[in-house]
């Protein structure tokens, strides 16, 4: 892979120049993908789709007619919780081990629209319940900042999106999609040294996302740059008529050509400084600050009081949601089947106990606990209660200042063997610490990686902005990237 560029708009140049072809560039990732299947990044690679696709797409460019300037020809990865015509999703769960879409997600269909190549599918915890990526039928995925990737010494790649960002990270695709409820997206894109975006809730369309928690599940994009992020945002936002929560005036295609900080008013809540905050995870977090005023930006502290609630509030609403949404998977019209079936009932409860695995049970038997008549006013409505009022933190903030910044991650990606200390809930909590709230409220929210730590790993931070403030987010994020040139850490990683 060391002959192919870093970034989107490099291999589009040299598709246009005749001096790489789509058919070649998939060749060598293929190859790529086959050398490192110890990161178990992928779960499904769609060799013959590929194949053809870059085939196609090299006709395009010999007629000098691509679809896309940006994107035909571009390898790209989708994380196997999105519906994909004709390939395996799975969810990595046994429950979905065996079923094929008859039709592709929104922002799939999009991207192949613009000739942009479908590798396959990537690893993710079951039906994304996880921040590690470790909770999956297929395994964990190996993060390849990894000094060691072998038996229980490498290091996480994050979650639930980790075989995404592992994707995009080991140079085996461009660009990745994942799905984001809680920071499913950031929080890999922060330990596998990406870019990770989280947009505003209803800017893109979750039509075929196989749905986690309905009210706050958006589509994610995973990228090497700030620039490919545009690239890819630009082509899958906008309203959809299939989706009844994406926004329905048109999307304006974002532009970075006039990045600058000059005159922004940044906000540095009080709250993200908090209990098991890694020493170096804030000085870097106090050095991009320290940056931004330099350049003439005003760096204030803000106050975001119900953060510290926040975590519970998720933890609440998204297994009442989950409940919900776990209740298709019966047996009936598709999905895994148990063999036992005396009995409707007996079918329902075999088939969802050989399909689910512990997590996924754990969440559906709290959430139904919590949406019990006797229990109801108690845990869902005051949760709720306590998300509007997280979503106000955001509101007041927004009125002083332009953005947040705060730490995506409390410190760079752990051990494997130290992480499956803690069982699944426990993680989360401290995974989701900084990134969950952005869901809650709806909000955009853009990962960054800003330097390695003294481990050789990634450390990254967050910029959160109002709704649909994108374009604000990526201009000052393509500032940053300039100013700390993460990117250069990629010709040693490769």
């Amino acid at each position: 892979m060391n002959r192919l560029p870093l970034r989107v708009r490099q291999i589009s140049e040299c598709f246009r120049e005749k001096s790489l072809d789509p058919g070649s560039v998939v060749e060598l990732t293929l190859a790529a993908i086959d050398r490192q299947k110890t990161l178990n990044a992928f779960v499904r690679v769609a060799t013959t789709k590929a194949l053809q696709q870059a085939e196609q797409s090299r006709e395009r460019w010999n007629r000098n007619a691509p679809r896309d300037v940006n994107l035909d020809g571009v390898t790209v990865a989708v994380k196997d919780n999105f519906c994909t015509k004709g390939l395996h999703t799975t969810c990595a769960s046994r429950m979905l081990e065996n079923f094929v879409p008859t039709y592709s997600a929104t922002v799939v269909d999009r991207l192949e629209q613009r000739g942009a190549i479908l590798l396959g599918k990537t690893n993710l915890d079951q039906f994304g319940m996880g921040s590690g990526c470790v909770d999956s039928i297929f395994g964990p995925t190996r993060n390849s900042w990894s000094e060691n990737l072998a038996d229980d010494q490498f290091r996480i790649a994050g979650g639930s999106s980790g075989g995404s960002a592992v994707a995009v990270a080991a140079g085996l695709c461009y660009a990745a999609l994942g799905s984001d409820t809680g920071g499913s997206t950031r929080n890999p894109a922060s330990y596998c040294g990406i870019v990770g975006l989280k947009p505003t809730y209803g800017l893109l369309s979750r039509h075929g996302l196989i749905p986690l928690v309905n009210s706050m599940d958006v589509p994610g994009i995973m990228t090497r740059t700030i620039e490919d992020c545009a690239i890819v945002l630009n082509a899958i936002a906008g309203p959809d008529d299939r989706d009844s929560t994406t926004v329905k005036r048109p999307f304006l295609p974002i532009k970075l050509d006039s990045s600058f900080v000059k005159g922004l008013r940044v906000g540095i809540p009080r709250e993200y400084h908090c209990e098991g905050l890694d020493k170096e995870v804030l000085e870097c977090w106090t050095r991009v600050a320290d940056l931004l005023e330099r350049a003439g930006a005003t760096v204030t502290s803000v106050s975001m009081p119900y953060t510290a609630s926040s975590i519970f509030v998720y933890s609440i609403l998204n297994q009442c949601e989950v409940s919900s949404n776990m209740a298709r998977y019966d047996g009936i019209e598709y999905g895994h089947r148990s063999k036992e079936d005396a009995s409707t009932e007996q079918l329902y409860a075999k088939t969802r106990a050989e399909g689910f695995n512990s997590v996924v049970k754990n969440r559906i038997l709290s959430g139904n606990y919590f949406l019990l008549r006797r229990n109801y006013d108690k845990y869902f409505e005051k949760a709720l209660k306590v998300r509007r009022l997280i979503a106000e933190d955001f509101v007041r903030a927004f009125n002083d200042v332009d953005i947040l910044l705060t730490p995506t991650t409390l410190s760079d990606a752990p051990l494997y063997k130290d992480f499956i200390r803690s069982n699944n809930r426990d993680q989360c909590a401290v995974q989701d610490f900084c990134t969950q709230s952005a869901n809650m409220a709806g909000i955009p929210a853009l990962s960054l990686p800003i330097s390695l730590s003294s481990r050789r790993l990634p450390l990254s931070l967050q910029l959160m902005g109002d709704h649909f403030s994108e374009e604000l987010l990526l201009r000052v994020g393509a500032w940053i990237e300039k100013e700390v040139d993460f990117l250069a850490n990629y010709s040693e990683h490769r």
